[in-house]
């Protein structure tokens, strides 16, 4: 899909941008399930002048599941993307948390491990690229640079929009191979829904686990996940999520019906990516195919605070 600057600022404004290139590697998710994520980064990213330049000829990273039945081939699948990334040359970005998990676990374990090292030199010909940077989104958003961008091109401040911001359980962790400091706490995507206007709301359950990866073997054990979340959020103050990953959106999103009904609960939070938050209020004018994606319809609230 392709975006055109000009046409995505709501009054046709064309500001000067961050002028940067990235790579970039939706993964699987954002080509099916979640191709709102997808569509939503690249329209930021255009907006913002950022040009991404999609891996050639990418391939599954082996997430969720290679890591539990083949070690090498949970390296070697990211590993792949990775020798074409190194062809690039420039940064990459991971939406996806399980995508950018496996691809830093992938990058920790080829420095580490000379065995894997040999075998990635027979399988790609070529040296090991362990130091090709990887971002995730709310990474990339958060830089200060960009954050004082983003406060600059607001057009539709997210203004009375009150959310609890979720990174779940694999965007931070573990903290040996995402290098985050604040693994427990992180903060990058309450700077950046701040600055597109927006009110985070502080809760203590913002990297705990929705249960996504038990969606099919365990839903009586996601059933009481979500309602946690959901409880904890309302609680809160809460009226919507803000997430960064496509299966906690896809889990958040699509369980909340049967967890209130399972536990006699009256909930429905919306469950927003960061990226469609925050090309709305930069005024992408084309942001209702997204919601018609989502099982909890988020057109009343944005309507209610004048946001469509």
């Amino acid at each position: 899909m392709t975006f055109q600057a000009g046409a995505c600022h709501g009054d046709g404004a064309a500001d000067e941008g961050m002028n940067r290139e990235l790579s970039y590697y939706p993964g699987c998710s954002l080509h099916g399930s979640a191709r709102e994520y997808d569509h939503s980064t690249r329209a930021l990213c255009e907006m913002l002048d950022i040009h991404l330049q999609e891996l050639d000829d990418w391939s599954c990273c082996g997430a969720s599941s290679a890591h539990a039945f083949d070690r090498d081939a949970s390296v070697m699948l990211p590993a792949r993307n990775l020798a074409i990334a190194a062809q690039q040359g420039k940064d990459v970005l991971i939406p996806c948390a399980a995508c950018y998990g496996r691809t830093k676990a992938a990058q920790k374990s080829l420095a580490e491990d000379a065995g894997l090292q040999h075998k990635y030199a027979e399988q790609f010909g070529s040296n090991v690229p362990v130091s090709v940077p990887l971002l995730n989104l709310p990474e990339l958003l958060s830089d200060p640079d960009m954050v004082e961008a983003l406060k600059q091109r607001v057009r539709k401040p997210l203004n009375g929009l009150r959310a609890v911001c979720y990174y779940g359980c694999l965007l931070m962790r573990p903290p040996s191979v995402t290098q985050v400091e604040n693994y427990e706490t992180p903060e990058t995507m309450e700077r950046v829904f701040a600055a597109l206007g927006g009110t985070p709301v502080p809760w203590s359950y913002k990297t705990e686990c929705c249960g996504g990866g038990l969606v099919l073997g365990r839903p009586d054990i996601v059933n009481k996940l979500v309602d946690t979340l959901c409880l904890q959020a309302e609680e809160a103050g809460a009226e919507a999520f803000i997430t960064a990953c496509p299966m906690c959106q896809g889990n958040l999103d699509m369980r909340q019906k049967d967890a209130a009904a399972a536990f006699g609960r009256d909930y429905s939070l919306p469950v927003f990516y960061i990226s469609e938050l925050a090309a709305l209020a930069l005024g992408y004018a084309r942001s209702n195919g997204w919601w018609r994606k989502h099982l909890v319809n988020p057109r009343p609230l944005l309507r209610e605070k004048g946001l469509q």
